[in-house]
């Protein structure tokens, strides 16, 4: 079958389809880099990801944009009161983006686009609307988009607007209300603010205006699938349609996929409730990388996910228990043949997460899947019953898996300490919960030799002092009966 996604514009779980030839063009909001992205703002990336390698592993070519909000409201206040050019201020929090993306296996898209390169076609956009009459000047200098000219406002979000009073206008970026007003395409320059030269003058665009420009400037005026956070529905998204298409006369966006909020241990995140948590904050405290990955997973897009420190040890576990079971089958030293109950089961699993996530990308679902197929295959290889033909079947399943959820590599150690050297740069290390040093792969590889060596000679407290040794460094040794293998705690 092929994917079933919700599509807030209709209301409606529909089967998705690229408009043309192979390649799905989507378009997805990034960050507004004026600060260290949350673990809400990720949930939505990794929930973007989740989609794009499921498009991938379907057979599809991707033709993803995403932008960088290097410019808005918040970026201009916080780049004046610390005395930076907005490049300035906001190139450490893009560098850190892509440093985070990184961490949680993040694909990067084919196109990634920055507001500021773009000021000059924003400025053209807005002129066109003018010609149109859809945009109007006011008498400071800034221009804003004309509502009541544009009957279907509300479409997306699917928010009632017939009592909206006409001509009333709001020039922040972000609102909450739920009363329409004309909003701002171009804000004309205050005093000491950061602003650009344009042939409608001087100033800088308003947020809404950025998304529309660069992603039809890359994917053209009407594409695929555009995708963000619920909290974008409105006003951003629906200021998006209303801008794009009062120029084009074109459906903008075919489908707009919208991922929930997540709560953090209960409540709504905020940093009066002191549950307010970058990615960072999650490494300061010790958590891997791909324990946070797995947990924003494990709840599909649509529904709250409940971000808790207990999830996040039980995702780390989970996380060990994958990762343990296909070492044990990589290593397993097994009778030749094939064993018909096993290579049922793992051909069942694919057929199963596949169903799964083609049904509105249910991810939990395919995790149930994956962990049946673990746990009937464990019990399996304890009576004894796996062949050395089932070792492929068992691998590609699993293969399968990780290609979607991305979290059976085992680099944690790297990207810990990674984020050891970035705490030790910014005097955050101590107090935190990162390994301050511990061995690389290569010298627990020569200890683990030099363990097994000992063992053989019969050497056994040198052996000892070696596991010990390894442990107080968090690395466990296991001894099987297919040879011995070693995790990082």
């Amino acid at each position: 079958m092929p994917l079933h996604l919700y599509n807030t514009l209709t209301n409606k779980v529909e089967e998705f389809t690229p408009s043309m030839d192979n390649t799905v063009r989507m378009y997805d909001c990034g960050p507004t880099v004026y600060d260290y992205g949350h673990i809400g703002n990720f949930r939505t990336f990794v929930a973007v990801d989740i989609l794009r390698r499921f498009l991938l592993q379907s057979g599809f070519r991707m033709k993803q944009v995403m932008n960088i909000t290097d410019v808005d409201d918040k970026i201009i206040r916080n780049a004046a009161r610390e005395q930076k050019t907005v490049q300035e201020y906001t190139r450490k929090y893009e560098e850190a983006f892509f440093e985070d993306m990184a961490m949680l296996n993040l694909e990067r898209p084919e196109v990634v686009v920055r507001a500021t390169e773009h000021i000059q076609d924003m400025a053209e956009f807005i002129r066109k609307l003018e010609e149109k009459g859809f945009a109007y000047r006011t008498e400071d200098g800034s221009y804003y988009f004309r509502i009541a000219k544009f009957p279907e406002y509300g479409k997306l979000s699917k928010k009632d607007f017939s009592g909206m009073e006409v001509g009333a206008r709001v020039d922040v970026d972000e609102y909450d209300k739920d009363n329409a007003r004309d909003f701002a395409l171009w804000k004309a320059p205050k005093e000491g603010e950061a602003f650009w030269k344009s042939p409608i003058g001087p100033g800088r665009p308003g947020w809404h205006i950025e998304c529309s420009v660069m992603s039809m400037k890359y994917l053209g005026p009407s594409f695929d699938l555009h995708a963000g956070g619920e909290d974008l529905a409105f006003p951003h998204h629906e200021n998006e349609i209303a801008q794009s298409e009062a120029l084009t006369g074109k459906i903008f966006a075919r489908f707009w996929m919208h991922v929930r909020f997540l709560l953090v241990e209960g409540k709504k995140m905020s940093k009066s409730e002191g549950n307010f948590f970058t990615l960072r904050d999650l490494l300061l405290k010790g958590h891997k990388p791909s324990a946070i990955r797995y947990l924003l997973t494990s709840v599909p897009y649509r529904k709250q996910l409940n971000f808790t420190f207990q999830g996040l040890e039980q995702a780390a576990h989970s996380v060990g228990r994958l990762r343990d079971f296909k070492a044990r089958i990589e290593m397993a030293q097994l009778e030749p043949g094939k064993n018909d109950a096993i290579q049922e089961l793992a051909k069942k699993t694919r057929s199963e997460m596949r169903s799964a996530m083609e049904d509105d990308l249910n991810t939990a679902r395919a995790l149930g899947t994956v962990f049946d197929m673990v746990r009937e295959a464990n019990t399996a290889a304890d009576r004894g019953e796996l062949r050395q033909d089932d070792k492929s079947a068992l691998i590609a399943a699993l293969d399968q898996f990780d290609e979607i959820f991305a979290v059976l590599k085992d680099d944690d150690a790297a990207k810990m300490a990674h984020a050891t050297e970035w705490a030790r740069a910014y005097g955050l290390l101590e107090g935190s919960n990162l390994p301050k040093s511990g061995p690389s792969d290569d010298e627990i590889e020569r200890l683990v030799a030099e363990r097994t060596a000992a063992k053989k000679a019969r050497d056994f407290a040198r052996a000892d002092a070696i596991r010990a040794q390894l442990s107080e460094a968090g690395i466990v040794v296991e001894d099987t009966k297919d040879g011995i293998r070693w995790k990082r705690k």
